[in-house]
């Protein structure tokens, strides 16, 4: 399947940005290529008021977005339209004030675009805010399989969920993305009756989504799996495809993560 080409599907797709003013270019060029219909973005590291909203408009998309300074901040794009916000905000802790979660309707499916804190160092309250994160985001999930309705959770999970999502386990042994606490929190998230779409589709094969910048992870193909798209089941019914854009983590000046999709029918 090529790119641009998908019979009468709709294609989602998660991508961390890293900075999207400072990517701006990789990210309309991928746009241009991949014509996903709907993307969430993390890590915009940028302000409200200084998100491209201009850009992207020029490029046929709306957008809705919560942006952080320095950090976090995410965004769900819509080709051809603007997404209908329904949260701007994980519940079940109102003092949470980091920008991580959004929600919207696009397409008759339920978006949830999310970044899952990271947890480094570990132990430590980085590591404990991420678990309680985590807990709340098993708790919302349950309640939006309660209501019945078609549902993609895409994001960047922060968790390796198996030793088979990583080129090596040892250098990452101390990592808060392979501690057994988060991973067990994505086991049970997926219990709930969650697909992960990446996975399905490609049961035996290593599809990482994360190169570091350091240690040449990038020419080694030394990768990790953190960015995932869940699917409710009345959507995974509906999976025609899922896949991985590596060659775009490989561009000049790109994000050290490659956007991940999936085609609904």
């Amino acid at each position: 399947m090529s790119r641009r080409t998908r019979a009468g599907g709709v294609k989602i797709a998660t991508y961390n940005i890293n900075g999207i003013n400072g990517r701006l270019a990789n990210l309309l060029d991928w746009l241009g290529e991949a014509a996903p219909d709907v993307v969430c973005l993390r890590e915009l590291k940028t302000t409200d008021d200084k998100f491209p909203i201009a850009a992207l408009r020029a490029a046929g998309y709306g957008a809705i977005w919560t942006g952080q300074r320095t950090w976090n901040g995410v965004a769900i794009l819509a080709r051809g339209a603007d997404p209908i916000e329904l949260r701007r905000r994980l519940p079940g802790d109102p003092s949470d004030t980091q920008s991580r979660y959004l929600e919207a309707a696009v397409n008759g499916v339920l978006v949830a675009c999310l970044y899952l804190p990271n947890g480094n160092p570990q132990p430590g309250p980085k590591f404990d805010y991420k678990l309680a994160w985590f807990e709340r985001l098993i708790a919302h999930a349950a309640s939006l399989l309660e209501a019945g309705v078609p549902v993609v959770l895409a994001g960047d999970y922060n968790v390796v969920p198996t030793d088979a999502d990583i080129y090596a386990v040892r250098s990452y042994r101390d990592n808060a993305l392979l501690q057994p606490e988060p991973r067990a929190a994505f086991r049970r998230l997926l219990e709930q009756g969650w697909l992960d779409a990446i996975r399905s589709r490609f049961p035996d094969q290593p599809m990482y989504t994360f190169w570091d910048y350091f240690r040449n992870a990038w020419p080694r193909d030394a990768g990790l799996r953190i960015d995932h798209l869940l699917l409710s089941p009345s959507v995974a019914d509906r999976l025609a495809d899922a896949g991985v854009d590596r060659d775009v983590r490989g561009r000049e000046k790109s994000s050290d993560h490659a956007p991940a999709w999936v085609v609904l029918r």
